[in-house]
């Protein structure tokens, strides 16, 4: 499978591999092998980590207690203590080494590794002025969380290929079909 990277932010790009949340609940992470592709796609480690379905479950896990921090983040709401606790325990896990070789800069870790990288990026989200552009796709199917960096802060979609071109398209044939007064 293809993940797509549009987010600037790893944890906002791991997110939505649980897409369309409360309409078709789209999830991306099936098999162990998803997440191990998902973590190189991202760049995160070089070669797949070992993942099986205890550590595919764990990574889900992990996934919507940080979902429902960047929800708690957006909405202005008190977090959910045991999300905050499994987060923290994730992000104080070792990162993926880094080593220089000759080629280049190469990235190896394992599942935990690569969780405590996404664990520190959703951390280091509420920390950061990154939280106050945070916003959600306006796209009514579209679950995904984004940064509005647009001047002018009026940014409506996480993406324009997909929701910003569907919006546009769906207010193109609105227009074609309602006469001009």
């Amino acid at each position: 499978m293809t993940f797509e990277f549009i987010a600037d932010r790893p944890v906002l790009d791991f997110l939505p591999t649980l897409a369309e949340r409360g309409h078709a609940d789209v999830e991306q992470l099936t098999a162990p092998r998803d997440v191990a592709d998902w973590a190189v796609q991202a760049g995160i480690v070089e070669r797949p980590p070992a993942v099986d379905d205890a550590r595919l479950s764990h990574a889900k896990g992990l996934r919507e207690a940080m979902f429902r921090l960047v929800q708690a983040l957006i909405n202005d709401t008190e977090p959910i203590r045991a999300d905050r606790e499994l987060v923290n325990a994730a992000a104080a896990e070792p990162l993926p080494a880094l080593r220089l070789e000759a080629d280049g800069v190469h990235r190896d870790g394992d599942l935990a590794a690569v969780l405590a990288v996404l664990a520190r990026d959703c951390l280091e989200l509420h920390a950061s002025d990154d939280r106050l552009a945070l916003r959600w796709c306006a796209d009514e199917h579209c679950t995904r969380a984004f940064v509005d960096r647009s001047r002018g802060a009026r940014r409506r979609w996480c993406g324009m290929r997909g929701c910003g071109d569907r919006a546009k398209a769906a207010a193109y044939r609105q227009r074609r079909r309602t006469p001009a007064p």
